[in-house]
């Protein structure tokens, strides 16, 4: 099958779709969670997730949805705990992301039968995306973007400096708690393209490459989201090309590019280090 009849077939005009979708969350969500160090906060909350995947398939509801208000709320508890017990952040994360499988363990082995489409939301399958699920990925698009714009400024300030921003009368304790649901929206949109086990992944390398060429939060939220759809978009054809995993093949490619990057970065520098002429 030749590209232009490849890309006429319903399935992968849903998986491009649902890679634009994510990219764009990813881009924003991404930069903030790397911006404000919460990188450990973020891989608990996503593995919570799989509480909801599982009261979802106990319930016999629709998993994103389901899987979006568990883990809000999962979002907000640890936040709360978090934010009393400072000194026992990482514990209290570790304690929310065991109970969350643990839960999510539980409620599929209540379920009758064999749940068949439980390992796409463990390893990812960008491949099978039904076209309800890009709507809701859509509508989560929608509320992310839009509340970072209206609160840009204000995101901006408890980013770089929450004592500046508490100072100026910013509700920090509110965008701190905002910002984890967006975070727990996130994971939960992104399950069906990385899977749980690798969104963390997903969610850091695009910032972390995109941090180099950007003085902005918003050029990083910008570029994060395109380094986002290259390496979807890619790891797609990869993984359709040889027939791998599609969530383990994006992740793959992200890694490969930012090694090369990084390395090309490095050999560059050293090149440029070694023909400089000596004052």
């Amino acid at each position: 099958m030749n590209l232009a009849d490849l890309i006429q077939q319903t399935f992968m005009q849903h998986a491009l779709m649902a890679s634009l979708l994510v990219s764009i969350t990813c881009g924003v969500i991404g930069a903030l969670v790397v911006v404000n160090r919460l990188i450990f906060m973020a891989g608990g909350i996503a593995h919570t997730a799989y509480g909801g995947v599982g009261l979802a398939f106990f319930l016999g509801t629709p998993v994103l949805p389901t899987a979006g208000l568990f883990t809000a709320g999962a979002a907000v508890i640890l936040g709360t705990l978090t934010q009393t017990k400072r000194e026992r952040t990482d514990t209290l994360v570790g304690v929310i992301w065991a109970a969350g499988m643990a839960f999510g363990i539980i409620m599929i082995n209540l379920t009758p039968g064999y749940n068949v489409g439980l390992m796409s939301y463990l390893f990812g399958s960008i491949l099978t995306v039904p076209s309800y699920d890009l709507w809701v990925m859509l509508g989560i698009d929608g509320v992310i973007v839009g509340l970072t714009l209206f609160f840009y400024r204000d995101i901006l300030s408890f980013s770089f400096d929450p004592d500046f921003a508490r100072s100026r009368g910013i509700a920090v304790r509110g965008l701190y708690f905002m910002l984890l649901i967006m975070v727990a929206e996130a994971v939960v949109m992104m399950i069906q393209v990385v899977g749980l086990i690798l969104v963390i992944a997903l969610l850091t390398l695009p910032p972390y490459l995109a941090e180099r060429h950007t003085k902005s939060l918003a050029g990083l939220m910008v570029a994060s989201g395109l380094w986002s759809l290259v390496f979807c978009v890619v790891g797609l054809a990869v993984a359709y090309q040889f027939d791998l995993s599609s969530g383990a093949s994006i992740i793959a490619t992200a890694c490969a590019i930012y090694l090369l990057v990084i390395a090309g970065q490095t050999g560059w520098q050293w090149l440029r280090a070694q023909t400089k002429t000596p004052a």
